[in-house]
């Protein structure tokens, strides 16, 4: 990579460097950002990063991480990631291909290099901090420069998770034991009597799918899940040839939707027509964080029998694992994977648009890429941020079932806002973050005929019933 700008003198220093706008972080949401910036504007762009290359929390994922989404919904809108390929082996066989870390961190440096810098229009400062006074310091040498944003800062941390790979375990561990997050297990030089995976999303169940595909039995590895949860079937999130089962698989939530008496029977309608779906049929889902997963990983993670629900972790000794409602024993023989963050962060949610700022957070349910483009595209082509904060009204993040209704509620209302600046509409149907942008080219295949006769016979219900059941 092109040997980035960085700070040159300690302190403050004479000059102000001026760009159009400063992007905080260089994650999935600060690249989608200035991508569609270059696109649409004639801006400069000055990103800054505390880690060392592009690429946000994949810098830090564990080794054996995919994408839960098809590759081809992920990534900046100017730039393809992958092949569009279907994969024809292991458990995502028959589907279309999911990234990994390495392929996922390749794309970004490549994105920084080939698109961003070879513009000339973007200025890159990776390994430092971006500080109030409008300085950008190195966390390598401590040296400052100014840098002035013209027309805005756009903050991309407000909503900043912590991840296993980076942050300690939300428990506390004794002295001696072995406990390690879920990265660690791909590293191992001791094999342990037995694997306690702790938490119950997407972390906690790549652990379990990657220890199973090495060959571990299931009966060595012990799975605490604080809660259960609801997941996606990743058939009903395809692309290109597979796009008509996506709109098929809205016509199915439509469909549940009007016709459900309550949360609880809007999902079981839902697992019913396996659009949802859960590891343990016996247990009541209260996650729902809209990760995806195959129907081929369920059966693997369903050999798993020995499963503790018990609450959350709180202690882990010697000999005990003190949980929020009892105890289980363990061993110094144990490996212990902490796969378990604290809460999706919920802050006070601000206005997404304001002078000189740009505060990122969602605004309708998946399709992370998608949303974080919107926004620059929102700032390039309306005129106000009272135009963009009525189209993109932030919402928290989702974490029960009640809140994926509510998220859903909010999109489809902001959704029809959006539909009133024909700049915007334009721009997401060409897009190609959006999985609905080449519908049109299967608009006769018999499952999208289908799914539209289901739209068009439950729609107007659906969206009815909708707001009933999040009064309940």
């Amino acid at each position: 990579m092109t040997k980035p700008t960085r700070p040159t003198e300690t302190g403050h220093t004479r000059s102000m460097m001026q760009t159009d706008y400063v992007v905080i972080g260089a994650g999935a949401a600060g690249m989608a950002i200035a991508d569609v910036l270059l696109t649409h504007t004639d801006a400069t762009v000055t990103m800054v990063d505390r880690r060392h290359a592009p690429g946000g929390h994949w810098i830090d994922a564990y080794p054996y991480v995919r994408l839960h989404q098809p590759s081809a919904f992920y990534g900046v809108d100017s730039t393809p990631l992958g092949q569009n390929a279907i994969d024809v082996t292991g458990l995502n066989a028959g589907l279309y291909e999911r990234a990994n870390a390495d392929d996922i961190r390749s794309y970004y440096g490549q994105v920084m290099q080939h698109r961003f810098l070879a513009s000339g229009r973007v200025r890159y400062f990776p390994n430092c901090d971006y500080l109030i006074d409008q300085r950008v310091r190195s966390r390598v040498t401590g040296e400052t420069c100014n840098v002035r944003a013209a027309r805005k800062v756009i903050d991309t941390t407000y909503l900043e998770g912590d991840i296993p790979a980076t942050s300690p375990p939300p428990f506390e561990v004794a002295d001696g034991l072995r406990c390690v997050p879920a990265g660690a297990i791909a590293r191992l030089d001791e094999r342990p009597e037995e694997f306690v995976v702790v938490g119950g999303g997407k972390t906690a169940l790549d652990a379990c799918v990657w220890l199973l595909e090495q060959g571990v039995a299931p009966e060595a590895i012990r799975w605490v899940k604080p809660r259960e949860s609801w997941w996606i079937n990743r058939k009903y999130v395809q692309p290109a040839t597979l796009l008509p089962d996506l709109y098929l698989g809205h016509a199915l939530q439509l469909e549940a939707t009007a016709q459900a008496t309550s949360i609880r029977d809007l999902f079981a309608r839902l697992e019913a027509k396996r659009f949802m779906l859960r590891v343990d049929t016996e247990v009541e889902p209260s996650m729902y964080r809209g990760a995806l997963i195959s129907e081929s990983e369920l059966d693997l993670v369903r050999t798993i029998k020995n499963v503790v629900r018990l609450g959350h972790v709180r202690r882990i000794d010697p000999h005990t694992i003190t949980l929020d409602h009892g105890q289980i024993p363990t061993s110094s023989r144990s490996l212990h994977i902490h796969c378990a963050t604290r809460a999706l962060p919920r802050p006070e949610l601000r206005p997404m648009f304001e002078p000189g700022r740009i505060t990122v957070q969602p605004f309708m349910r998946g399709l992370a890429c998608f949303q974080f483009a919107m926004v620059g595209v929102a700032e390039a082509l309306l005129d106000t941020d009272d135009d963009k904060n009525r189209v993109l009204p932030p919402i928290n993040y989702w974490d029960s079932t009640r809140d994926s209704l509510t998220s859903q509620l909010a999109g489809m209302s902001h959704a029809r806002a959006r539909a009133e600046y024909p700049a915007l509409t334009e721009w997401a149907n060409s897009s190609r973050l959006n999985p609905m942008g080449s519908l049109g080219s299967y608009r006769d295949h018999p499952t999208v005929v289908e799914a539209r006769a289901l739209i068009q016979r439950y729609g107007a219900a659906a969206n009815s019933n909708l707001s009933r059941l999040v009064a309940m």
